[in-house]
């Protein structure tokens, strides 16, 4: 059973029901949300795979348990109000009916979003851009602040759904149906070319490179099933030796 004072931590709500925010635990998607009661919750402490109970059919259900995409729980957390569950969880496959890797694809336009399609129309030369962009906040570069590793989460969560849902003719669905023994057989060749790069000592030459070793390198911790989170627990445990 759940310990006592882990269970009296979570407020159920009238019906018993508590919400669980499911997460994929290496890319950080979000990939449902869905409900347990304690039942369920227990189940899925025990069997280390994802339980909820559904409100529409009023019955426990094992997920993946009928299409196989079952979800392994890495970890479970409740919030500061013991009012919500954060379960983290590695998919064997599509979280949505759908056939999606995530439940949630679709966006609601924020203000800001129509304000810049409205400038964008009136954009009529590359200075009247320049001066659009200024005022929405979009000149910033890349490698500014917070944004410096910004494409790294992204890269990393739209490998994730390839690997999810292997749309056909993509290429990072071609690196994951041939395995293994093909992503390290281009990390080994995109690192040969960094070499290369590096040695005929052209910037141009040398960020393409690297980027390619970089985007085949997120392809092979997915394949694997290792955060990119923990390569970089690793780097900041070896900083602060």
């Amino acid at each position: 059973m759940i310990a006592g004072e882990a269970l009296e931590a979570i407020r159920w709500d009238e019906r018993g029901l508590v919400p669980a925010i499911v997460q994929d635990a290496a890319s950080k998607a979000v990939l449902t949300l869905a409900y347990m009661n304690e039942e369920s919750l227990q189940k899925t402490l025990e069997t280390g795979e994802t339980w909820f109970w559904s409100r529409s059919r009023q019955e426990l259900w094992h997920k993946g348990a009928t299409s196989g995409n079952t979800q392994q729980v890495k970890a479970i957390r409740y919030d500061c109000d013991g009012d919500a569950l954060l379960v983290q969880v590695i998919p064997a496959g599509p979280a949505c009916h759908t056939g999606a890797y995530s439940c949630f694809n679709e966006e609601l336009p924020l203000a800001a979003d129509v304000a810049q399609a409205g400038a964008q129309q009136d954009w009529k030369t590359e200075e009247a851009e320049k001066a659009g962009k200024a005022a929405l906040g979009l000149d910033r570069t890349l490698h500014a602040g917070e944004d410096r590793f910004r494409i790294l989460s992204v890269l990393e969560e739209v490998i994730a759904r390839r690997d999810v849902e292997r749309p056909e003719g993509a290429y990072t669905t071609y690196l994951f149906e041939r395995g293994i023994d093909k992503i390290l057989k281009k990390i080994g060749e995109e690192a040969a070319e960094v070499i290369i790069a590096a040695k005929n000592h052209s910037a141009d030459e040398l960020r393409y490179e690297a980027s390619d070793l970089i985007y085949h390198l997120l392809v092979l911790l997915r394949e694997e099933k290792l955060p990119l989170d923990d390569v970089m627990a690793e780097l900041d445990r070896r900083h602060n030796k």
